[in-house]
């Protein structure tokens, strides 16, 4: 196998992903392993592996419901099911459910390894032979920040639900693409995804989009009309900025919930559905419940499971992820070639505030695309209103980045004997902040960077700086 191909374990105990861990790695394989089949599920929305090796009996969702959830989504994607030797029943039942094949345990761990290489050798097979519409998956959400890991542990557990969940986050940061993952990894993912913003909808229409109406239900309805509900039967509804909702419909909306049916606007016959609400807002719904601006019973029923999505700013190590992945969208769109950030031009974004979040990334990928004249983009190519904003404070720990930032363009502009201009800025950093702290008390200075008082002094010499300070008693240098 070659060092690309990745293979996922899946076991709670930590001593068979261990032993595969390591037998595996020795054969050239990358892997990762997981101990629950939730996050699993979670982190398939944006990364597929080679091949997956799962126990069949864990908590919470056993390995045969993931197989069953791979097979739907993923069907190319090979899985091998571990089963104790004497469980006929699962070994059978691992077959039915599409396993490519089943391992039993106490199982050699050679036969574990040569499993797995064959399992790896017939995907590549059966891509060979007929490869599919679209090669590249698309990843629902990107994410690599603990923030975001939450989400995707949140999405996974919610994965063979029906519950109704509530999501905030502030405008642009996905929450419509989190509400698309919730219905895509739930046993709904068949059926209909019905989104509606609230925010959009005219007040005095907001319940004919809902519920739908009669015909003559009123000026201009010429014919019946499905609502929103209906035509998600079966499915997910999802209601974005449900803060925005007016009050007579969250009445209707509340009892809806309660009753699992309604009336068309119009109407006189009940209208029974079957809708999993997903709901979101970028509104603080308690500080509306207690304003009177929000109904507390609506919020309790909605507010089942919560699911906070974090602004741009708090994830900003995904930043050059999601740019790569937005250029990429924007270029096959467009179709032209794919622009390349420049590693400066990535520490540059990465330090931006966004107030758009995640949407304001991408549309500033789609005028990079357009508008940059190069395949590298610089600093200088971001669109002029990024370019007058004043990049956040970098993080003190970020030091070294923006050290080697610092290297990579000076030698690209041909600079040489680099550190004779970046030992003696670094030697004058530390000892002007050293005194700062000190107020210029040069003894108590050398203590902070280590050095004896006369290693200052003849440093403070050299480097020709002009401090103000005590200059105590000499002292030997130590």
């Amino acid at each position: 196998m070659s060092r690309s191909e990745n293979v996922w374990i899946v076991d709670d105990d930590r001593s068979i992903r261990w032993v595969l861990e390591k037998a595996l790695q020795q054969e050239g394989m990358a892997t990762q392993s997981f101990d629950s089949a939730d996050s699993v599920l979670a982190r398939l929305a944006r990364q597929q592996p080679d091949v997956i090796i799962s126990d069949i009996r864990m908590p919470g969702l056993s390995g045969l419901d993931m197989l069953s959830q791979i097979r739907e989504q993923y069907p190319r994607l090979p899985v091998i099911i571990m089963t104790a030797h004497s469980d006929l029943d699962s070994a059978v039942a691992s077959y039915q459910g599409g396993a490519f094949e089943y391992l039993p345990k106490p199982f050699d761990v050679d036969d574990a390894v040569s499993l797995v290489k064959r399992a790896n050798q017939h995907a590549q097979e059966q891509q060979n032979q007929q490869q599919p519409a679209n090669r590249h998956h698309t990843p629902e959400i990107i994410g690599e920040a603990p923030a975001m890991q939450e989400v995707f542990r949140a999405i996974g557990r919610l994965s063979h639900s029906n519950i109704t969940v509530l999501i905030n986050g502030e405008s642009g940061t996905g929450k419509e693409l989190v509400a698309h993952a919730l219905h895509r990894h739930s046993p709904r993912s068949a059926s209909p995804f019905i989104a509606l913003n609230m925010a959009a909808i005219p007040k005095d229409l907001m319940e004919s989009e809902l519920f739908g109406h009669e015909k003559g239900a009123f000026t201009g309805a010429a014919n019946q009309r499905r609502g929103r509900f209906e035509q998600a039967d079966g499915g997910t509804l999802f209601l974005d900025e449900i803060g925005d909702m007016p009050a007579d419909t969250q009445t209707r909306l509340l009892r809806v919930l309660a009753d699992g049916e309604f009336y068309r606007v119009g109407g006189h016959t009940p209208v029974r559905v079957d809708v999993r609400i997903i709901a979101a807002t970028h509104q603080d719904l308690e500080t509306l419940v207690q304003a009177g601006k929000f109904r507390e019973d609506l919020f309790h029923r909605l507010n089942v499971i919560r699911i906070h999505i974090p602004r741009l700013a708090d994830r900003r190590e995904d930043i050059p992820a999601l740019a790569e992945h937005f250029l990429a969208s924007a270029a096959q769109e467009l179709s032209v070639e794919t622009k390349v950030l420049k590693p400066e031009t990535k520490e540059y974004l990465q330090h931006l505030p966004w107030p758009g979040n995640v949407r304001q990334l991408e549309n500033t990928c789609r005028w990079i695309t357009v508008m940059a004249s190069g395949r590298e983009v610089h600093v200088d190519d971001l669109p002029p209103e990024l370019l007058n904003q004043q990049a956040e404070a970098q993080p003190a720990h970020n030091w070294e980045q923006a050290l080697r930032n610092w290297s990579d363009q000076a030698l690209a502009r041909g600079q040489s004997n680099l550190l004779d201009e970046a030992v003696p800025a670094f030697e004058r950093i530390m000892i002007e902040t050293a005194l700062k702290h000190t107020a210029g008390r040069r003894r108590d200075a050398a203590l902070l960077l280590g050095w004896g008082r006369n290693t200052l002094t003849r440093k403070i010499k050299e480097l020709g700086m002009r401090v103000d300070g005590s200059d105590d008693d000499d002292g030997d240098d130590s």
